[in-house]
């Protein structure tokens, strides 16, 4: 049984919507899974960029050509770049674009000098990648840049469309909100962040020894709440594993922390959307148990000076909507890509 600050949250029945919504996918999450118990961690290459005196950031690609538009992926909360391990192997992606995917400050083997960062932090050195990479002829920025991100990756695609505007030629959020953690989200039928991670927060503010490891208790918060409940019990051993590995001892409980502190004490960015000038395509699943339907549709008139701003809800898609539902995400995202690549 979970402690309480770890209970699992559902979204009130009374905060549905009546919504129009794309057929689910027919690929299992059993198939998914057996993609991810193969994969062995790291998978990542790093790089030196100079933001903050120095990051050495950590990205997974299955190939990079400059001919082609390049794809940034950026994951969710305390997961890693094998969030992503069924995009890389899916070659009606790989052949028209590159898949990068950066992991953020405080994530997988991405390493800063400095203790405290935030979002924007990363959003720049995913910027510095991007012309690190370009700088070695790997891609060609004038093919296109898109920037795909889960939950926390989804403002992070925001941010580096309005860091570099223009250099993004597309975002596409997945399961995100754009607000603060706000009292009008929770109204919408979001999750309540200060009450769920206060506590992670406070048990992670002292000083640890090398036994350091986030519980499975974390885990299964996260797990559940991003793969669903029900999910194939390969993703939660492999997940289990995942986290606890990546944070370890005392360099580990402090990127653990400061992750868990920008998740929710980030800054919103509704009043920053009118200056986003790109395509959005933002995909939504009905079953996301952390940001609501209701929330997506609300933000997503807010890009009022995009040329084209789409929301698509993806019929039983979960949280970490790339996992639970590929095939649509990646249709969805292919058409994009090739609708808007320079």
């Amino acid at each position: 049984m979970l402690p309480p600050q770890f209970s699992v949250w559902s979204r009130p029945k009374g905060n549905q919507r009546r919504i129009t919504c794309v057929a689910a996918s027919s690929q299992t999450i059993a198939q998914v899974a057996k993609i991810q118990e193969k994969s062995t961690m790291p998978n990542t290459t790093t790089i030196l960029v100079n933001h903050l005196g120095g990051i050495e950031a950590s990205y997974q690609t299955p190939g990079l050509d400059p001919s082609k538009p390049t794809l940034v992926l950026v994951n969710s909360f305390t997961t890693s770049s094998e969030l992503y391990k069924t995009q890389y192997a899916n070659d009606g992606l790989t052949s028209k674009m590159n898949l990068l995917a950066i992991e953020l400050l405080g994530h997988g083997q991405t390493r800063c000098k400095l203790d405290n960062w935030t979002y924007w932090d990363t959003a720049y050195m995913n910027i510095q990648v991007l012309e690190a990479l370009e700088k070695q002829g790997k891609i060609d920025q004038s093919k296109g840049v898109f920037v795909l991100g889960t939950s926390q990756g989804g403002w992070i695609t925001v941010r580096m469309a309005l860091l570099a505007p223009e250099k993004i030629s597309g975002i596409i959020p997945l399961g995100t909100s754009l607000d603060f953690e706000s009292a009008k989200t929770r109204e919408l039928g979001c999750w309540n962040a200060p009450e769920d991670l206060t506590s992670v927060i406070d048990g992670w503010s002292k000083p640890a020894n090398d036994d350091f490891r986030p519980g499975n208790d974390f885990s299964d918060f996260l797990i559940d709440i991003g793969f669903g409940k029900d999910c194939d019990s390969s993703v939660r051993d492999f997940w289990r594993k995942e986290i606890a590995n990546n944070y370890v001892g005392e360099e580990g409980r402090k990127r653990a922390r400061m992750a868990t502190i920008n998740l929710r004490d980030r800054d919103g960015l509704h009043g920053r959307l009118a200056d986003v000038v790109c395509p959005v395509l933002w995909l939504h699943g009905t079953a996301d148990v952390v940001y609501s339907v209701a929330n997506a549709e609300r933000e997503i008139k807010m890009f009022v000076n995009s040329p084209d701003a789409q929301l698509k809800i993806i019929n039983g898609g979960q949280h970490f909507l790339s996992f639970s539902h590929p095939e649509k995400v990646d249709g969805a995202v292919a058409e994009f890509v090739g609708k808007y690549a320079k």
